[in-house]
């Protein structure tokens, strides 16, 4: 009974000392799409648990999300950040975001999630744009001798089909999309940023990217800084930083699961990840 006792009162803080304040992290590292293959992806429902998990940390002062990010699915982008901020709101903490070595594009858009944003000098931030990229296989298919026979219920079901040559309208209907959806980017940009925004529209918006150093000038990130240095000024040096972790299934069991076809596709989104990456020298 005694021995229960002490160990009760020993959890309980000294009068007149603090206990060290606790900061969750929350590593978002990957491209951004719906679906996960081999390498890191981030979707709503591969960070959702952790984000639950982190905001729901008993006794947290803050929140920090590490960001290393080139992009990828605009619809995830969104949602991620919805929730992030659905969160933030919530449980009324602020949520501090640290960005390694890119937040580009959707993953600049995670960044905008935080309430302040913190990079080192040779960080890649910004590309806010919208890119649509293919290939057209029309002179393939003549050099093999194979004819491409498509059949729709709908003038433009077959818009953009890689097998058939490139048609104008299609191309402007797809631009217009790009539009529509760069309308919406911008718009979070401007509201998340505020008037910490330097540039104009002209060079904030036209899918360029830039070194953190350039970033801070432009008001795209609030300060030069690594997550540990800038927490222990914040809350104290003593300041706790649990990493919430990704429950992630055994290597052996995602191998059964898998079929040739699986794999094929598989590989198709590592090289598209890699290219992704590869675009900004990553």
């Amino acid at each position: 009974m005694f021995d229960r006792l002490r160990a009760a009162l020993a959890r309980i803080p000294l009068l007149g000392v603090r206990a060290p304040a606790i900061v969750p992290v929350v590593r978002l590292s990957g491209v951004i799409a719906a679906r996960g293959g081999f390498g890191p992806v981030l979707s709503l429902a591969s960070v959702a648990p952790r984000l639950q998990r982190a905001f729901s940390l008993r006794g947290a002062k803050a929140v920090a999300l590490i960001i290393n990010s080139p992009g990828g699915s605009p619809v995830q982008s969104a949602l991620i950040a919805r929730r992030i901020r659905s969160l933030a709101e919530e449980k009324k903490l602020p949520v501090h975001i640290f960005v390694e070595d890119v937040a580009a594009s959707g993953g600049y858009w995670l960044a905008c999630a935080g309430d302040d944003v913190y990079v080192d000098a040779s960080s890649i931030v910004g590309s806010i744009g919208v890119i649509s990229a293919g290939f057209g296989f029309t002179k393939a298919l003549e050099r093999l001798g194979v004819e491409r026979r498509v059949h729709t219920a709908g003038d433009n079901k077959a818009m953009l089909d890689p097998f058939q040559p490139e048609d104008p309208d299609d191309v402007a209907r797809l631009r217009a999309l790009q539009d529509e959806m760069h309308a919406t980017f911008k718009d979070w940009v401007r509201a998340r940023r505020g008037d910490r925004l330097k540039g104009d529209d002209a060079t904030l918006f036209q899918g360029e990217f830039w070194t953190g150093k350039r970033g801070l000038e432009l008001g795209l990130v609030d300060g030069l800084g690594h997550l540990r240095d800038v927490l222990q000024a914040r809350y104290g040096e003593k300041v706790r930083l649990p990493l919430i972790g990704e429950r992630q299934p055994g290597f052996l069991r995602r191998m059964l699961g898998l079929s040739s076809m699986s794999l094929a596709q598989d590989a198709l989104e590592v090289a598209e990840q890699r290219a992704l990456w590869g675009r900004y020298g990553l």
